[in-house]
């Protein structure tokens, strides 16, 4: 009788330490998840900040009558920084951040930097117009830039519906497709919402991230209407309306 209690008495503890330790693994398991949803969404604001620092330059870039304009990747970083914490309310760098995150910001900033130093030529070219360093162009240079230096840690990119995608480098792979799909052009998804899952890209595990984007009045100088009229990069007009879905930015992070 003392041998039976004894013995209920240790597989009872060892059910308590299994359930604690079950508990205990878990935490960690949230706790990254929710590192990485900061960071996505960290690098996705970087990112559009710096996309909006080139779609407001544009008529400093495209001035014809001017060589040197003083837009230096310094400078993008400068501005993107500053709409960043405008819009965030803190700086991409600044307050309690992991080692990873830093790196991997700085990495960014590097890589946008990168990109607006390397086209000096073309945006500094007097007696030319319109020079097509246009925000689509710097985000796709960027993120493969990113991809050069950050590649094995983490990947950005964006992408769109089949229907919108200009460039085939942008085209969505079958996981970004089915979300787009599925998830953002349903009609109960809630606007603005990004959608997360842990799933492999290109046979690693991994953490995705989609977050969408939608048509501001300024993409309609380029995707509004009227339908099929060409554009100013020479592409048909997408007849798109202010707020309906135009893009989507994607961001990996390897596990």
């Amino acid at each position: 009788m003392k041998r039976s209690l004894l013995a209920a008495f240790f597989e009872r503890m060892v059910v308590l330490a299994l359930a604690v330790g079950l508990c205990v693994s878990a935490a960690p398991a949230a706790a990254d998840i929710e590192a990485d949803i900061r960071l996505g969404n960290a690098l996705a604001d970087l990112l559009r900040a710096g996309r909006t620092v080139v779609s407001s330059s544009q008529p400093l870039i495209n001035d014809p009558e001017l060589g040197d304009k003083g837009f230096s990747g310094e400078r993008l970083i400068d501005e993107a920084k500053a709409l960043y914490a405008k819009s965030t309310g803190a700086s991409p760098l600044g307050g309690d951040m992991s080692e990873r995150d830093r790196r991997l910001l700085e990495a960014q900033m590097l890589a946008m930097q990168r990109i607006v130093d390397s086209h000096q030529a073309e945006i500094n070219r007097k007696g030319l117009g319109f020079k097509g360093f246009i925000p689509a162009v710097f985000a796709r240079l960027a993120n493969e830039e990113f991809a050069q230096i950050a590649g094995k840690e983490a990947l950005i990119r964006v992408t769109a519906p089949m229907n919108l995608v200009r460039n085939r480098k942008a085209r969505p792979d079958a996981w970004e497709r089915e979300v787009v799909e599925q998830k953002f052009l349903s009609g109960d998804w809630p606007k603005g919402e990004p959608y997360t899952e842990t799933a492999e890209y290109e046979g690693r595990p991994a953490f995705r991230m989609l977050l969408p984007e939608y048509y501001r009045e300024s993409c309609l100088s380029c995707h509004g209407g009227p339908q099929g009229e060409t554009d100013i990069t020479g592409y048909p007009k997408e007849g798109g309306k202010i707020g309906d879905l135009g893009g989507v930015i994607s961001i990996v992070i390897f596990k």
